[in-house]
Parts: structure tokens; sequence; C-alpha cells
């Protein structure tokens, strides 16, 4: 699944192609996505300018005029990207806005995981983030709320890092690199990091995240930025999908295991289980 530095990538790439631009219209794809399109949501978004596009956590943000948005998660194997009308539509293309100049805006998703949903007006988009409970962005994250919350809680830090009420964005690749970074076993309780580990890993998060988005993201499966160019941090991982392949720093072999559902990686050297 797209992870923040992916998404963030989406936006930077779609940005200068569609703001500024009107929806002329919507052609809806026989297959649904997650969230089923409504037939209503196409008149309401038709001829409406895109003002901003942002992201949030892990979704894509299009705010409209008359206060609306138009907002997309790419799931699994989403992608989003802008075509000439003239292009024939990949397969597995299940939504196509014409904003104009002889372009399409096209949500492409083999799995059908992904969803694009209209909100009439800003306070409904935030109320739908307030009931999922997003937690705030990791370049946002106050020391103090960050400690509080791993003090709070008796589950392993990789948990923790993947929980999207904690910390919106973050998921299995960059949670593995960012508990390298901070020379963190990914399995040892959040409850028991000291201070000066919890900000380390605070910091790590986020040095990790904005390498990542320098390198357009991470492409291992499906994902492509809106550009439709692949990603290229998956050349730099240090740990993640490296099991057995020696360590960068010790040429320790690379340990895997499961931690919350995911398959999880680290240096049993590097990445002692006890506090340092």
């Amino acid at each position: 699944m797209p992870e923040l530095p992916e998404v963030e990538t989406v936006v930077r790439d779609l940005r200068p192609k569609i703001v500024g631009r009107r929806i002329a219209s919507v052609r809806v794809g026989k297959k649904s996505l997650r969230t089923k399109w409504s037939a209503s949501w196409g008149a309401k978004i038709r001829g409406r300018r895109i003002e901003v596009a942002r992201r949030r956590g892990k979704w894509i943000v299009f705010d409209l005029t008359g206060d609306c948005s138009l907002v997309f998660h790419l799931g699994m194997t989403g992608r989003l990207t802008v075509h000439s009308t003239n292009e024939i539509p990949a397969p597995h293309t299940h939504l196509r806005f014409n904003v104009e100049r002889g372009e399409e805006l096209r949500f492409n998703d083999i799995r059908r995981f992904g969803s694009a949903t209209f909100y009439a007006n800003a306070k409904a988009l935030e109320n739908s983030f307030e009931r999922s409970r997003l937690g705030p962005e990791p370049f946002d994250l106050d020391a103090e709320y960050w400690r509080e919350r791993l003090a709070a809680t008796n589950r392993c830090i990789k948990a923790v890092l993947l929980d999207q009420t904690v910390v919106a964005g973050v998921g299995n690749i960059y949670a593995d690199e960012s508990l390298f970074e901070a020379e963190l076993h990914p399995a040892r309780l959040a409850s028991d990091l000291a201070d000066l580990e919890a900000d380390r890993l605070r910091v790590a998060v986020k040095s990790v995240l904005r390498q990542a988005i320098e390198q357009r993201g991470s492409s291992i499966r499906n994902y492509v930025g809106g550009s439709g160019l692949k990603g290229r941090y998956q050349d730099e991982f240090r740990v993640y999908g490296r099991a057995g392949d020696p360590c960068p720093c010790c040429r320790t072999p690379i340990a895997r295991i499961r931690l919350a559902g995911r398959s999880t990686h680290y240096c049993p050297k590097c990445q002692r289980s006890s506090s340092k």
C-alpha cells in the first residue's frame, strides 16, 4: 500500500497539472471501487475548479470551489495520473475526470481497494477524518504528545508506528526503516522507551520520510507517481525486504519476524532488544 512519501509524490506531480482547472465531466467505469461512486457526485463537482491539491496522511485531497472536496485513497494498487483524452484508457481505469485542455485525470486500480469520495463542505471532510481518529502528521509531531502516546501503551513500537490514530501516513516500509535509523528493536514495548529514545525515533521518522519523498517514494509493486514515473527509494532500503542480507552498518544478517500482523525487518546487532 502506498505510504506517505508515495502519496505526497502523487500530489506534488499532479498539483501543476490540475490546480486551476475545472472538472468538465466525469466518466465512471462498470466496476465499483471500495467506496462506490455516487451518480449525484458527478453533477455536484461538474464545473467546479480545483483550487488546492494536498495530502492528509495517506489521503489525497482536492479542494474545489464552493468549499467542497474530492478525496482519493490509493488503496493497494491505485494510480492517479493525467492523460490526453485521445489516449485509450488502460485496463482497470475506473474514473475519468475531464479537466479541460484535452486532458483527463484518471483513477486506475487493479485490485479496487482504492476510493474516491465527494464531501460537500470542509466540515464534512474534517468530520470524516475525526471519525477515523486520524492522528497528526509525522512532520507536526509534538515531542510531549509523542512521549505520552508511547508511554500509554504496552504495544510494541512497530505496532504504534503503524497505528494511523497515533501518527498518520507511516506504513510497513517506513516503520522498519525509521526503527533502524533510530537503532531501536521493533519488538520493544513502546512504554519501555526512555524519553531520549522516543525523541530519537520521532526525529528518525521525519528524516526517513523526507529522504523517501526526495526519491519519489518506493516502487516495489504497482506504485507510480502522478506523472507516471516510478520511485527510487527502494534502492536505498537498509533493512526492509532485505532478510538475510548484510546490515549496511555492521554486516550482521538482517532478520525478519512478524509483528502487528506484518513482516518486520531489523538488524539484531544495531537494534538490540534491550535499552542502550
